[in-house]
């Protein structure tokens, strides 16, 4: 007798399985499966010519050197590290903080810091820790990198959209729903900005509107997450300080990641979290000791491997962050300039209607056409012309990014990215008509 095969209903299992924002990365990746002849704007990923081009020991070797040499750990001690699975809260924090400290201005010791698997974990340990009311909002800059929304999806955390203008996420719009959250008995917990470039809007807040949203979050008593993935990439004698840098009053909790500095397989990233946490007999803690704790029953830790790496390579630019981006920043910025100069050349009266963003810096340029952007446009385009991109829609919380696509220009070569545009060209003047 044949055994019988449990079937589950899909219906059953959450409800985020269903919600596009999660599959909007995995349809991609099938689709460039599909199509791998093509040109592809679509990956946000680090360029391959900047991986690593040495082998991953000697950078193993230079940690365990500074182990020993700086930390007073035997040889033998230093070594077995390595090999067993290690502190919840990382073993590279002390570094990270003073590379924080040293380039950026953000004065936090070793224990704010947690070291985790990406940025990713990042947010989802902190979205966990915050969020401990079904009344609490996120709130978040529209459009938005759906790795966040994404993350409060799958933990039954409502977002709402805060609409952004050409400084960077607007004040008077946030502060609006804080008010009327407050109306509906519910309240603004947290708001999520990348400030510098962000992923996919390309859009960079200013000077100003960060010491604006700063205040907010006082007056209205709600942090500030801060995911800091392409400030590297601004143009030199053009930086702004970070949110954490300005933050006098511990509103921000910072997310950074090694992927786009170092290399995106280590899979490290980094949080800081300095705000005191009270416990019901007056004790304290940091926020951080209790993203440890969650993160113990995610991950138990980071890979001390990955973190003796990616360490290697930060000790190798003496413990800079900024001196270990330098040489990747020249290169996206560069192949930046190269896709807005082929946009100007290529689209410039190709479609009426067509128009583009101009950011100064990160990977992605935001492209709005006079009709929908749909997947049977993105399937046409791919089948056809031999170019693929990334629809929009799924990185905005309500309909507004229906007729816009993003282009990446990190993984591409110049000369991919002007033949690519080239066949872009060819498919709105042919294909698109308002």
């Amino acid at each position: 007798m044949r055994p019988t095969v449990t079937r589950l209903d899909r219906a059953s299992l959450h409800g985020s399985l269903h919600d596009p924002v999660l599959g909007s990365i995995g349809f991609l990746n099938e689709v460039m499966q599909r199509h791998p002849g093509t040109i592809s704007f679509a990956p946000g990923a680090p360029h391959p010519d900047l991986l690593p081009d040495t082998g991953l020991q000697r950078y193993v070797d230079r940690f365990v050197d500074h182990l020993v040499d700086d930390r007073g750990l035997t040889p033998e001690r230093a070594r077995r590290l390595l090999r067993e699975y290690g502190p919840s809260r990382g073993l590279i924090n002390e570094l990270v903080a003073e590379a924080l400290a040293r380039d950026y201005g953000i004065a936090a010791g070793p224990g704010a810091v947690v070291i985790t698997v990406g940025a990713q974990e990042a947010m989802l340990l902190v979205l966990r820790t915050l969020f401990g009311s079904p009344d609490d909002l996120l709130a978040v800059a529209n459009p938005c990198f759906v790795g966040i929304t994404g993350a409060a999806r799958l933990l039954d955390i409502d977002v709402v959209g805060v609409r952004e203008t050409a400084d960077g996420i607007d004040p008077d719009c946030l502060a609006g729903l804080c008010a009327a959250a407050r109306g509906a008995g519910r309240r603004v917990r947290a708001c999520y900005v990348a400030p510098d470039f962000s992923n996919p809007g390309g859009g960079r807040m200013s000077l100003a509107c960060r010491q604006e949203l700063l205040r907010l979050a006082e007056r209205e008593d709600f942090l500030v997450l801060e995911d800091n993935a392409y400030g590297f990439t601004a143009p030199s004698g053009c930086e702004l300080p970070m949110l954490k840098s300005l933050d006098s009053t511990g509103r921000v909790v910072h997310i950074g990641t090694f992927a786009k500095i170092a290399f995106p397989g280590a899979r490290v990233g980094y949080v800081v979290a300095d705000q005191t946490v009270t416990g019901p007999c007056g004790g304290t803690r940091l926020l951080a000791d209790e993203l440890a704790v969650v993160k113990g029953m995610v991950t138990v830790n980071t890979s001390p491997l990955s973190q003796a790496v990616v360490a290697g390579m930060l000790l190798d630019h003496g413990g800079s962050l900024i001196a270990l981006s330098r040489d990747k920043s020249r290169l996206y910025r560069r192949n930046l300039e190269c896709l807005i100069a082929a946009l100007d050349r290529h689209l410039t009266g190709a479609a009426p209607g067509v128009r583009w963003n101009r950011p100064d810096g990160g990977f992605f340029v935001r492209l709005r056409l006079p009709v929908p952007v749909t997947t049977g446009l993105l399937e046409r385009c791919a089948t056809e012309y031999g170019v693929l991109w990334t629809p929009m829609a799924p990185f905005y919380t309500d309909a507004s990014g229906d007729h816009e696509l993003r282009l990446s220009c990190s993984y591409l070569s110049p000369d991919q990215i002007e033949t690519g545009v080239r066949r872009l060209a060819r498919f709105l003047r042919t294909e698109v008509r308002p």
